[in-house]
Protein backbone atom coordinates (compact mmCIF):
# COMPACT_ATOMS: atom_id res chain seq x y z
CA UNK A 1 0.00 0.00 0.00
CA UNK A 2 1.21 3.51 -0.87
CA UNK A 3 1.27 5.82 2.11
CA UNK A 4 1.88 8.95 -0.57
CA UNK A 5 2.76 11.23 2.69
CA UNK A 6 1.46 14.91 2.62
CA UNK A 7 4.01 17.57 1.53
CA UNK A 8 3.91 18.95 4.90
CA UNK A 9 5.58 15.74 6.57
CA UNK A 10 7.67 15.86 3.56
CA UNK A 11 9.27 19.16 3.61
CA UNK A 12 9.29 19.51 7.35
CA UNK A 13 11.60 16.01 7.83
CA UNK A 14 13.67 16.97 4.91
CA UNK A 15 14.57 20.13 6.30
CA UNK A 16 14.95 18.72 10.05
CA UNK A 17 17.65 15.83 7.85
CA UNK A 18 19.47 17.78 6.13
CA UNK A 19 19.48 20.81 8.82
CA UNK A 20 21.54 21.23 12.23
CA UNK A 21 19.35 20.95 14.71
CA UNK A 22 17.09 18.00 15.94
CA UNK A 23 13.93 17.43 18.03
CA UNK A 24 12.55 15.49 20.43
CA UNK A 25 9.61 15.62 22.70
CA UNK A 26 11.29 17.66 25.28
CA UNK A 27 12.68 20.07 22.51
CA UNK A 28 15.62 20.64 20.25
CA UNK A 29 19.18 18.81 20.27
CA UNK A 30 22.18 20.67 18.63
CA UNK A 31 23.60 18.49 15.95
CA UNK A 32 27.06 19.00 17.94
CA UNK A 33 25.21 16.13 20.40
CA UNK A 34 26.31 13.74 17.61
CA UNK A 35 29.82 15.29 16.00
CA UNK A 36 31.21 14.97 19.87
CA UNK A 37 30.23 11.37 20.47
CA UNK A 38 31.45 10.09 17.36
CA UNK A 39 35.39 10.05 18.32
CA UNK A 40 34.84 8.41 21.82
CA UNK A 41 33.07 5.40 19.92
CA UNK A 42 36.13 5.21 17.37
CA UNK A 43 38.53 5.05 20.50
CA UNK A 44 36.66 3.06 22.45
CA UNK A 45 36.50 0.82 19.19
CA UNK A 46 40.25 0.53 18.95
CA UNK A 47 40.65 -0.12 22.44
CA UNK A 48 38.88 -3.04 22.33
CA UNK A 49 40.73 -4.32 19.31
CA UNK A 50 43.83 -4.48 21.46
CA UNK A 51 42.32 -5.63 24.22
CA UNK A 52 40.68 -8.87 22.01
CA UNK A 53 37.70 -8.51 23.05
CA UNK A 54 36.54 -6.79 19.93
CA UNK A 55 36.25 -10.45 18.35
CA UNK A 56 33.81 -11.89 21.24
CA UNK A 57 31.35 -8.71 21.44
CA UNK A 58 31.23 -9.66 17.88
CA UNK A 59 29.64 -12.88 17.94
CA UNK A 60 27.44 -12.11 20.71
CA UNK A 61 26.42 -9.58 18.28
CA UNK A 62 25.64 -12.22 15.88
CA UNK A 63 23.54 -14.57 18.57
CA UNK A 64 20.64 -13.21 18.04
CA UNK A 65 17.21 -15.36 20.00
CA UNK A 66 13.88 -15.09 19.28
CA UNK A 67 12.28 -14.02 22.84
CA UNK A 68 8.25 -14.79 23.28
CA UNK A 69 6.07 -12.29 25.35
CA UNK A 70 3.01 -12.68 26.63
CA UNK A 71 1.35 -9.36 27.72
CA UNK A 72 -2.34 -8.56 29.33
CA UNK A 73 -4.29 -5.99 27.97
CA UNK A 74 -7.65 -5.11 30.29
CA UNK A 75 -8.82 -3.50 26.66
CA UNK A 76 -7.97 -5.71 24.54
CA UNK A 77 -11.02 -7.19 22.32
CA UNK A 78 -12.16 -11.31 22.62
CA UNK A 79 -11.35 -11.84 19.19
CA UNK A 80 -7.60 -10.57 19.70
CA UNK A 81 -7.11 -12.88 22.71
CA UNK A 82 -3.88 -14.82 21.53
CA UNK A 83 -3.32 -12.32 18.67
CA UNK A 84 0.88 -11.90 17.45
CA UNK A 85 3.17 -9.26 17.18
CA UNK A 86 5.95 -10.02 15.84
CA UNK A 87 8.29 -6.62 16.56
CA UNK A 88 12.38 -6.06 14.80
CA UNK A 89 13.72 -3.30 16.11
CA UNK A 90 16.82 -1.64 15.06
CA UNK A 91 18.38 -4.23 13.02
CA UNK A 92 20.50 -1.65 11.38
CA UNK A 93 21.71 -4.25 8.75
CA UNK A 94 24.62 -2.37 6.57
CA UNK A 95 27.46 -2.58 10.29
CA UNK A 96 26.77 -6.31 10.01
CA UNK A 97 25.45 -7.64 7.00
CA UNK A 98 25.79 -10.93 7.67
CA UNK A 99 23.27 -10.27 9.92
CA UNK A 100 19.83 -10.50 7.68
CA UNK A 101 20.61 -13.70 7.02
CA UNK A 102 21.02 -14.76 10.65
CA UNK A 103 17.09 -13.54 11.40
CA UNK A 104 15.53 -14.81 8.88
CA UNK A 105 16.81 -18.30 9.37
CA UNK A 106 15.60 -17.47 13.08
CA UNK A 107 12.39 -16.47 11.58
CA UNK A 108 12.03 -19.16 9.07
CA UNK A 109 8.24 -20.83 9.45
CA UNK A 110 7.80 -18.36 12.40
CA UNK A 111 3.97 -17.21 12.09
CA UNK A 112 2.42 -13.78 13.36
CA UNK A 113 -0.77 -11.95 13.05
CA UNK A 114 1.35 -8.72 12.06
CA UNK A 115 4.75 -7.59 11.51
CA UNK A 116 5.82 -4.51 13.09
CA UNK A 117 9.59 -3.14 11.83
CA UNK A 118 10.23 -0.37 14.66
CA UNK A 119 13.01 1.51 12.82
CA UNK A 120 16.71 1.77 12.15
CA UNK A 121 16.94 -0.31 8.94
CA UNK A 122 20.45 0.75 8.26
CA UNK A 123 23.40 1.99 10.30
CA UNK A 124 25.00 5.32 8.85
CA UNK A 125 23.23 8.57 8.31
CA UNK A 126 24.16 10.04 5.18
CA UNK A 127 24.62 6.95 2.55
CA UNK A 128 21.87 6.16 0.01
CA UNK A 129 19.47 3.86 2.13
CA UNK A 130 18.82 1.59 -0.95
CA UNK A 131 21.83 -0.96 0.33
CA UNK A 132 20.97 -1.18 3.27
CA UNK A 133 17.42 -1.90 3.12
CA UNK A 134 17.75 -4.41 0.40
CA UNK A 135 19.05 -6.37 3.36
CA UNK A 136 15.58 -6.48 4.79
CA UNK A 137 14.27 -8.84 1.96
CA UNK A 138 14.75 -12.18 2.59
CA UNK A 139 13.72 -11.10 6.49
CA UNK A 140 10.08 -10.33 5.25
CA UNK A 141 10.14 -13.05 2.91
CA UNK A 142 11.02 -15.66 5.66
CA UNK A 143 7.78 -14.80 7.67
CA UNK A 144 4.35 -15.77 7.64
CA UNK A 145 1.82 -13.03 8.56
CA UNK A 146 -1.98 -12.90 8.39
CA UNK A 147 -2.22 -8.89 8.56
CA UNK A 148 0.76 -7.51 6.60
CA UNK A 149 4.06 -6.09 8.01
CA UNK A 150 3.91 -2.39 9.18
CA UNK A 151 6.83 -0.15 10.22
CA UNK A 152 8.18 3.62 11.48
CA UNK A 153 10.90 5.32 10.98
CA UNK A 154 14.13 5.28 12.95
CA UNK A 155 16.62 8.77 13.51
CA UNK A 156 18.76 6.35 10.88
CA UNK A 157 15.87 6.31 8.22
CA UNK A 158 15.83 9.09 6.01
CA UNK A 159 12.09 10.02 4.46
CA UNK A 160 13.62 8.47 0.89
CA UNK A 161 13.38 4.88 3.08
CA UNK A 162 9.61 5.10 2.88
CA UNK A 163 9.07 4.19 -0.75
CA UNK A 164 12.02 1.72 -0.56
CA UNK A 165 9.74 0.31 2.10
CA UNK A 166 6.64 0.24 0.33
CA UNK A 167 8.33 -1.26 -2.83
CA UNK A 168 8.83 -4.67 -0.41
CA UNK A 169 4.71 -4.62 0.68
CA UNK A 170 5.52 -2.76 3.58
CA UNK A 171 3.25 -0.33 5.00
CA UNK A 172 4.98 2.44 6.59
CA UNK A 173 3.26 4.52 9.22
CA UNK A 174 4.07 8.27 9.26
CA UNK A 175 2.08 9.74 12.58
CA UNK A 176 -0.83 7.81 11.63
CA UNK A 177 -3.29 5.25 12.80
CA UNK A 178 -4.59 1.59 10.69
CA UNK A 179 -7.48 -0.15 12.23
CA UNK A 180 -7.02 -4.27 12.09
CA UNK A 181 -10.49 -5.53 12.21
CA UNK A 182 -11.44 -9.54 13.34
CA UNK A 183 -14.91 -10.46 13.68
CA UNK A 184 -16.70 -7.35 14.87
CA UNK A 185 -13.84 -6.06 17.09
CA UNK A 186 -11.16 -4.06 16.02
CA UNK A 187 -7.74 -3.05 17.26
CA UNK A 188 -6.04 0.20 16.44
CA UNK A 189 -2.26 0.73 15.53
CA UNK A 190 -0.35 3.84 15.79
CA UNK A 191 2.69 4.86 14.02
CA UNK A 192 4.76 7.47 15.09
CA UNK A 193 7.20 9.21 12.79
CA UNK A 194 10.86 8.95 15.19
CA UNK A 195 10.73 10.94 18.26
CA UNK A 196 14.28 10.61 19.49
CA UNK A 197 15.28 13.13 16.35
CA UNK A 198 12.72 14.36 14.41
CA UNK A 199 9.96 14.76 16.75
CA UNK A 200 6.94 17.22 16.14
CA UNK A 201 3.61 18.32 17.02
CA UNK A 202 2.17 15.93 14.24
CA UNK A 203 3.01 13.21 16.51
CA UNK A 204 1.09 14.21 18.91
CA UNK A 205 -1.60 14.80 17.54
CA UNK A 206 -1.46 11.30 15.89
CA UNK A 207 -1.55 9.83 19.64
CA UNK A 208 -4.53 11.90 20.50
CA UNK A 209 -6.65 11.22 17.78
CA UNK A 210 -9.99 9.98 18.97
CA UNK A 211 -9.86 6.05 18.24
CA UNK A 212 -12.00 4.20 20.74
CA UNK A 213 -11.47 0.63 22.00
CA UNK A 214 -7.99 -0.76 22.38
CA UNK A 215 -4.70 1.39 21.26
CA UNK A 216 -1.02 0.29 20.27
CA UNK A 217 1.69 2.79 19.65
CA UNK A 218 4.63 1.98 17.82
CA UNK A 219 7.19 4.26 18.51
CA UNK A 220 11.08 4.25 17.72
CA UNK A 221 11.54 5.39 21.11
CA UNK A 222 10.17 5.47 24.61
CA UNK A 223 10.79 9.29 24.73
CA UNK A 224 7.15 9.81 23.85
CA UNK A 225 5.76 7.38 26.42
CA UNK A 226 4.35 10.06 28.94
CA UNK A 227 2.53 11.25 26.07
CA UNK A 228 1.09 8.07 24.73
CA UNK A 229 -0.26 7.34 28.57
CA UNK A 230 -1.87 11.02 28.64
CA UNK A 231 -3.93 9.80 25.45
CA UNK A 232 -4.95 6.88 26.54
CA UNK A 233 -2.78 4.37 24.29
CA UNK A 234 -2.51 0.56 25.60
CA UNK A 235 0.68 -0.82 24.52
CA UNK A 236 3.88 0.98 23.67
CA UNK A 237 5.92 -0.90 21.68
CA UNK A 238 9.60 0.52 21.03
CA UNK A 239 13.06 0.33 20.93
CA UNK A 240 15.91 2.35 19.90
CA UNK A 241 18.52 1.76 23.20
CA UNK A 242 19.29 -1.33 22.05
CA UNK A 243 18.81 -2.31 25.69
CA UNK A 244 22.43 -0.61 26.40
CA UNK A 245 23.65 -2.75 23.66
CA UNK A 246 26.95 -2.64 26.50
CA UNK A 247 25.57 -3.37 29.83
CA UNK A 248 27.96 -4.26 32.89
CA UNK A 249 27.89 -7.86 34.29
CA UNK A 250 25.48 -6.51 37.03
CA UNK A 251 23.02 -4.99 34.34
CA UNK A 252 24.07 -1.64 34.50
CA UNK A 253 23.64 -0.33 31.10
CA UNK A 254 26.59 2.74 31.03
CA UNK A 255 24.99 4.50 27.55
CA UNK A 256 20.85 4.89 27.84
CA UNK A 257 20.51 7.28 24.89
CA UNK A 258 17.26 9.04 25.32
CA UNK A 259 16.68 12.43 26.08
CA UNK A 260 13.64 11.83 28.50
CA UNK A 261 11.53 8.77 30.01
CA UNK A 262 15.33 7.33 30.67
CA UNK A 263 13.77 4.65 33.11
CA UNK A 264 11.91 3.20 30.48
CA UNK A 265 15.46 2.36 28.48
CA UNK A 266 14.93 -1.58 28.12
CA UNK A 267 12.45 -4.65 28.84
CA UNK A 268 9.10 -4.38 30.17
CA UNK A 269 7.43 -1.38 31.92
CA UNK A 270 4.46 0.55 32.94
CA UNK A 271 3.58 4.34 32.66
CA UNK A 272 0.31 4.52 34.69
CA UNK A 273 -2.62 2.50 33.02
CA UNK A 274 -0.39 1.76 29.82
CA UNK A 275 1.94 -1.26 29.56
CA UNK A 276 5.21 -0.50 27.44
CA UNK A 277 8.02 -2.58 26.34
CA UNK A 278 11.73 -1.41 25.10
CA UNK A 279 13.01 -3.96 22.80
CA UNK A 280 17.03 -4.61 23.46
CA UNK A 281 16.53 -4.52 19.36
CA UNK A 282 18.29 -7.17 16.53
CA UNK A 283 21.09 -5.00 15.32
CA UNK A 284 23.81 -2.75 16.76
CA UNK A 285 24.63 0.56 15.93
CA UNK A 286 28.56 2.54 15.82
CA UNK A 287 30.41 -0.56 16.51
CA UNK A 288 29.69 -4.11 15.71
CA UNK A 289 29.59 -5.54 19.61
CA UNK A 290 27.40 -6.83 22.20
CA UNK A 291 28.27 -7.71 25.92
CA UNK A 292 25.61 -8.84 28.31
CA UNK A 293 22.93 -7.74 26.24
CA UNK A 294 21.51 -10.23 23.82
CA UNK A 295 20.03 -8.94 20.46
CA UNK A 296 16.62 -10.18 20.39
CA UNK A 297 13.27 -10.17 18.06
CA UNK A 298 10.30 -9.99 20.07
CA UNK A 299 7.26 -12.56 19.81
CA UNK A 300 4.48 -11.10 21.09
CA UNK A 301 0.98 -12.69 21.94
CA UNK A 302 -1.72 -10.72 23.53
CA UNK A 303 -4.27 -11.67 26.08
CA UNK A 304 -7.35 -10.33 28.09
CA UNK A 305 -7.27 -10.65 31.69
CA UNK A 306 -7.99 -14.35 32.92
CA UNK A 307 -7.44 -15.60 29.53
CA UNK A 308 -6.66 -19.58 29.37
CA UNK A 309 -4.48 -19.60 26.22
CA UNK A 310 -1.38 -18.50 28.25
CA UNK A 311 0.21 -16.88 31.53
CA UNK A 312 0.79 -13.29 30.67
CA UNK A 313 4.32 -11.25 32.09
CA UNK A 314 3.42 -8.09 33.82
CA UNK A 315 5.65 -5.35 34.23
Amino acid sequence: MKNNPDQAWQEQRLSMEQGRHKATPGGPIPHRKWVQMDPALRLFEHLLRLSGLHGRGRANALNIGLKPLALTLPNLPAAFDGYRILHISDPHLDLLPELGQRIAALLSGVSADLVLLGGDYRDGHHEPPAAGLALLRPILDAVDTRDGCFAILGNHDPAAAVPLLEDMGVQVLLNQTVSIERDKDVLHLTGLDDVHAFYTDAALSALNEPFLGCRIAAVHSAEAADLAAAAGIDLYLCGHTHGGQIRLPWGHAPVKNLSRCREYQHGLWRHEQMTGYTSAGAGVSCIPIRYNCPPEVTLITLHRPGSTLANPESP
